[in-house]
């Protein structure tokens, strides 16, 4: 599986239980530098085996793949984090994407469904199953995720010049971890909750990200909102954020899962906010929650056996 010039790593262990193969830096289009993915599966996984397409964190301006980023709590263990997932069968895609200084958006959009794109063109090749791809992301990456869950048949969004035209970005279910869900509505709800609205600033990620102040161009902020696009044909989604959360106000999930049961009905959509818990604290890392997170993939890619105790 191996290409020339893509670097491989062989059998890296995973908390002396399993061995992983790790493929750096593998092309999914050829715009940018920032194109580019790494490939985790484990030894004697069954093929053909479901991906997870995992999206880094970093305010839409830093991050990257393999976890390092300059802001601490961008940075992510991502050997922990996978190895649930490694652990029951999944493969793992971590991917780069344009940050905001390279492009506004909705650039990175169309980086992150060309992912999708490449990983399915590519399944006969690394074992993959085209039809049981996730996403899974944390707060920037959170909201990539959310927007994969909600835009799959939204041709807008989509720039099929980057490659594998053929084949459906569509993911079969989603995991938000504490993403901005609607740029021009943070401000409202950081005051709603009685924190400080600082969003608006032209200097802040999201309205870099967006090329204005988000509250000059709020038309545009809406058609890079998941909610925008919420219908019955999203995929199930989990939603998990802190409510003490400084930077990215709590009821930016509430309107989102709202949004998402509306469409899809309660049983395809989980809300979980918890109490006292900031922007990316480590209990959304801990074994016990990946394994939450998991459970909800098993059930809605019909994965595995274990019952999804996340659910009610």
């Amino acid at each position: 599986m191996a290409q020339e010039g893509v670097g491989r790593e062989k059998e890296c262990r995973l908390a002396e239980r399993i061995d992983v193969s790790i493929i750096r830096d593998l092309p999914y289009a050829t715009r940018s530098e920032a194109q580019k993915l790494d490939l985790y599966f484990a030894a004697g996984r069954p093929a053909p085996s479901p991906v997870i397409i995992w999206m880094h964190p970093g305010g839409f301006e830093e991050g990257d793949k393999d976890g390092s980023a300059i802001a601490p709590l961008a940075i992510i263990h991502v050997i922990k984090l996978f190895q649930p997932a490694l652990e029951r069968g999944y493969a793992v895609a971590s991917i780069n994407y344009r940050h905001s200084q390279e492009a506004i958006f909705p650039a990175l959009i169309h980086d992150i469904k060309a992912a999708v794109r490449w990983v399915k063109a590519n399944a006969a090749t690394y074992g993959f199953d085209p039809e049981r791809v996730a996403a899974w992301g944390s707060s920037a990456g959170g909201y990539l995720a959310a927007m994969l869950a909600t835009t799959g048949g939204i041709k807008e969004l989509e720039d099929l010049s980057l490659g594998n035209p053929g084949f459906s970005s569509r993911v079969a279910a989603a995991v938000d971890w504490y993403g901005p869900i609607d740029f021009s509505m943070m401000d409202e709800h950081h005051t709603q909750i009685g924190q400080p609205a600082h969003v608006h600033e032209a200097s802040s990620p999201e309205s870099r990200l967006m090329g204005a102040a988000v509250n000059t161009i709020v038309e545009k902020c809406k058609a890079a909102s998941p909610c925008t696009y919420a219908g019955p044909d999203s995929a199930p989604l989990f939603i998990q954020q802190g409510k003490g959360d400084p930077i990215i106000p709590y009821p930016q999930s509430i309107m989102l899962a709202d949004r998402m049961k509306v469409a899809l009905g309660e049983d395809k959509v989980y809300l979980e906010l918890v109490p006292k818990v900031g922007h990316a604290d480590p209990v959304f890392f801990t074994n016990e929650n990946v394994h939450k997170v998991m459970n909800f993939l098993d059930r809605h890619l019909k994965w595995g056996t274990k019952a999804c105790s996340c659910q009610k």
